[in-house]
């Protein structure tokens, strides 16, 4: 009796847009053949920040959406600390001197007052430019460890329903892998996806994404 074929490796991606795209395509170049969906489940608005006064030394960015928000705003300090290379990245095409940290919030946070424990402080405050719904408590922790931060919110992330394509294909019986980056991304899916037929395997950034999704 001949072997029954394999059947292609399922990803529903629910990032935004463009993290999306980008992630689609890494996933076609590494399983081709895959089956991709992608089905944001957030989708980014611009918010006009009410900047705190000055000056500041430098500014903090936790996601490439913030990056992209205040693209345009004047008055901005040029140096970033950014949460991960991919931020870092748009940051430099953005025009900003850009240090990259190691993928999440708390790493950021302890790569910044380990340099500056090695430097001296920085000439007046550092300012986080973040979205409505963060989580990192990155000024917090900076006021903390005796550094101070102002923070600013620049943009928020609206939640979106599955799309008609993603929800046929939690209908299915055939298992589908499902990425999760953020704990708000997780919530939103895992109400979602509460009466899917399909086997879920999720892949979750970090533990925080991981208990959500749970």
């Amino acid at each position: 009796m001949p072997a029954q074929p394999r059947p292609p490796l399922r990803v529903l991606l629910t990032r935004p847009a463009a993290q999306s795209a980008r992630f689609a395509a890494e996933v076609a170049a590494r399983f081709p053949g895959a089956e991709v969906t992608v089905s944001p489940l957030l989708a980014p608005r611009p918010i006009a920040p009410d900047l705190p006064p000055g000056p500041h030394a430098a500014v903090i960015f936790t996601s490439e959406t913030a990056v992209a928000a205040v693209k345009g705003v004047k008055g901005l300090p040029r140096v970033a600390w950014c949460v991960g290379g991919q931020t870092a990245r748009v940051a430099e095409a953005a025009g900003f001197q850009a240090v990259a940290g190691d993928g999440n919030a708390a790493l950021l946070v302890a790569a910044m007052l380990q340099t500056m424990r090695d430097a001296p402080p920085p000439a007046g405050r550092l300012l986080h430019l973040r979205g409505r719904d963060a989580r990192g408590q990155v000024a917090a922790r900076l006021w903390e460890a005796g550094i101070p931060c102002d923070e600013a919110v620049v943009y928020a992330q609206e939640a979106q329903p599955l799309s008609p394509r993603a929800q046929l294909l939690l209908e299915d019986a055939l298992p589908v892998v499902v990425p999760l980056f953020s704990p708000r991304t997780a919530t939103i899916f895992a109400r979602a996806a509460k009466r899917a037929r399909a086997p879920l395997w999720v892949a979750a950034f970090s533990e925080a994404v991981a208990e959500e999704a749970r």
